[in-house]
């Protein structure tokens, strides 16, 4: 029996979980834990055209237009021609959607949730059937994949080789390498880094999304759901102006709040005209309690926060990478479907359906290692993170430049951290530096418009091809 190891227990990995359990396969979880990854994070829903009304190929122009129109139009195709497959895979499990929202840069009202805690409902069902079709849960921190030869044999946990014939990353982006993210701390994006090194090249790692709202307070930052926009809260500055279409993609939106506090002014999400808040944003509304703020009577501070890296370990449509039996799903890979800029809501989508087309990838290809691997380890720690986090935040945020891009790299140099993290690090920085052209979430104040000779992906393998 192929044996696979996914590493990630967040939409993607127990997707791909329950899908090759079924199919008979031998499977492995190894994750710090369900409530640990940024999928239990999700407030808003899942993009699913299924509507009388709405098609797929209205999803699918909504995709490509969010995307500043650098998506592979044959991967955009392929995804959201899957969605009526995602959703009935989610009902099979015992998913229930409660409501359906409009979100920004959607044209139709297709973005299904659970009282704008999707994620927390959808971890507890995905979860149990996990544990329901006998898949083994390793709670543990992947160090490092054992890769010899072009050929991947597993992940080393805490120093022990734990050896598989399939190895399936999942462990979402590295939005934990900025300053401030509303995801989990702990999505460094060791392995992409790890797998860069050992042959699977990274794509598009300058488009770095940040979500336009976002609260940082004295108990950490969070995210205000683009859904309260949807349901008609207001941004505006301190003297109560509005200055954005709030449902404008979130690259708009977000520049435009970041010029507005550049320039020394607040900027509030004003949800005081959002009728039962509280029963309607559970979880929002109970934070924001929390650190004294009342969004039925109070418009509610933000800031734009890094929420999402369109960037990723490359994959083919099947979601191989180069590397032979290693293969990568979620937020982790890239292979054109969100382009330059993610269309909300589109992130859960894309988690079910790559965790259900590589367990037919996997059918298909049955892998089988035989031999016993003598693979070396080298994973020491982390390092010096926090200077890498800065760096990111104060040199690849929202605005760039040639300037402080190269100031990034500069610093970066001197950082003392994993030879991985600051690998990514700096394909962040050099992809950013050699696109010169500003284009969905990549902005680039000394190139401030789009640019027809840069229609088209980068890749890094320690240097940046574009």
């Amino acid at each position: 029996m192929t044996n696979v190891g996914i590493v990630g227990s967040g939409a993607a990995g127990l997707t791909a979980a329950v899908s090759l359990a079924r199919m008979g396969f031998d499977v492995t979880v190894i994750g710090p834990g369900v409530k640990e990854s940024n999928s239990y994070l999700a407030q808003a829903g899942i993009a699913l055209p299924i509507l009388d009304g709405d098609s797929v190929r209205a999803h699918v122009l909504d995709t490509i237009r969010a995307g500043s129109y650098l998506n592979d139009e044959e991967i955009v195709w392929s995804v959201i021609s899957k969605a009526s497959e995602a959703y009935g895979f989610l009902r099979s499990i015992g998913l229930e959607f409660e409501a359906i929202h409009t979100e920004g840069g959607h044209s139709f009202s297709r973005v299904f949730t659970i009282r704008s805690e999707t994620g927390k409902h959808l971890m507890k069902v995905l979860s149990l059937a996990a544990r329901e079709e006998g898949v083994h849960f390793v709670r543990g921190f992947s160090e490092e994949l054992a890769v010899k030869e072009g050929k991947a044999y597993g992940v080393f946990v805490e120093g022990e080789l734990l050896k598989f014939d399939a190895t399936v990353i999942a462990t979402g982006g590295f939005s934990g390498l900025f300053k401030y993210t509303a995801g989990s701390p702990s999505n460094l994006g060791l392995l992409i880094g790890d797998a860069v090194l050992k042959g699977a090249p990274a794509r598009d790692l300058e488009f770095v999304q940040f979500h336009p709202t976002g609260y940082v307070g004295k108990k950490g930052v969070f995210l205000v759901s683009e859904a309260v926009r949807g349901a008609g809260a207001k941004l505006v500055t301190e003297r109560g102006d509005r200055f954005v279409n709030e449902l404008s993609t979130r690259d708009i939106v977000a520049r435009a709040i970041y010029e507005k506090i550049k320039a020394g002014e607040r900027v509030f999400l004003d949800a005081t005209g959002i009728e039962d808040f509280k029963s309607r944003f559970p979880q929002i509304y109970a934070f924001l309690r929390k650190e004294g703020i009342d969004p039925v009577r109070d418009p509610i501070p933000i800031s734009p926060i890094a929420h999402y890296t369109m960037g990723g370990t490359a994959v083919d449509g099947w979601y191989r990478t180069r590397v032979r039996n290693l293969y990568v799903v979620g937020e982790a890979m890239s292979n054109g479907f969100h382009g330059a800029n993610r269309l909300a809501s589109n992130s859960l989508l894309e988690c079910v359906v790559s965790g259900l087309e590589v367990s037919r990838t996997i059918l298909r290809e049955k892998p089988r290692l035989d031999e016993k691997p003598d693979v070396p380890y080298s994973f020491d720690s982390p390092g010096d993170v926090e200077s890498i986090r800065e760096i990111l935040w104060e040199h690849a945020g929202i605005v760039r430049n040639a300037r402080t891009l190269r100031e990034g790299l500069k610093r970066l140099s001197s950082v003392e951290a994993d030879p991985r993290l600051k690998l990514l690090a700096r394909g962040v920085l050099e992809c950013a530096l050699a696109r010169e052209e500003s284009r969905g979430a990549h902005y680039r104040e000394d190139f401030p418009l789009m640019r027809k000779t840069f229609l088209r992906p980068s890749f890094f393998d320690g240097r940046c091809h574009l």
